[in-house]
């Protein structure tokens, strides 16, 4: 159960101001289909955290047992200070919008999140906690659950969220289980 319950709240944090949810906010400005939107995000957001929580259950069977707390835990240390960058939105003009909401929304996402904060700290949480499902599950419903409310009310979300302090919120975070993870095999 912490695999789930970290994965879905430090993905669900660390996308909040992040170029993903800067895309959704875009497509939800471009596409009326908010439901097509979603379903794109969900979608790829499953391939993708799929594909990088099996990549790092298999990354963690070639790190020895005694450094795999050290690497796992420094890459989330240098994951939550990355976190206090703030992303840009690059989506100005995209050709994939021709496709659709549903089709833009899918392969935009999907390219998005190609070494995205996210992506990173689902291979890292597939890595500490050694299983693909509860990550996937968890790191997807935090993607939705960042992404979701700003397809259907971005701009007035957007206002309403401090984005500095969510970005450090969520650092802090990162920070924690990075020095958790650490200290873990030493206590024991």
């Amino acid at each position: 159960m912490d695999a789930f319950l970290t994965s879905v709240s430090t993905v669900a944090l660390a996308e909040m101001g992040d170029k993903t949810q800067l895309l959704a906010l875009f497509l939800a400005t471009r596409f009326a289909s908010k439901m097509s939107i979603v379903l794109g995000i969900l979608l790829a957001t499953l391939l993708n955290h799929a594909l990088s929580a099996w990549l790092g259950v298999e990354i963690a069977q070639w790190i020895p047992k005694s450094a795999l707390s050290w690497v796992v835990g420094l890459s989330f240390i240098a994951v939550g200070l990355w976190l206090l960058i703030p992303d840009k939105d690059d989506s100005d003009d995209h050709a994939l919008l021709k496709y659709g909401a549903f089709g833009a929304t899918f392969v935009l996402f999907f390219l998005a999140e190609i070494g995205d904060k996210t992506q990173i700290a689902t291979v890292l949480l597939g890595a500490h906690y050694g299983g693909v499902w509860l990550v996937l599950i968890g790191s997807t419903l935090g993607m939705m659950l960042a992404n979701v409310p700003v397809v259907f009310a971005g701009h007035w979300i957007m206002d309403k969220i401090n984005a500095n302090r969510t970005r450090q919120l969520a650092c802090a975070l990162f920070l924690i289980i990075g020095a958790v993870t650490i200290a873990s095999p030493l206590i024991q």
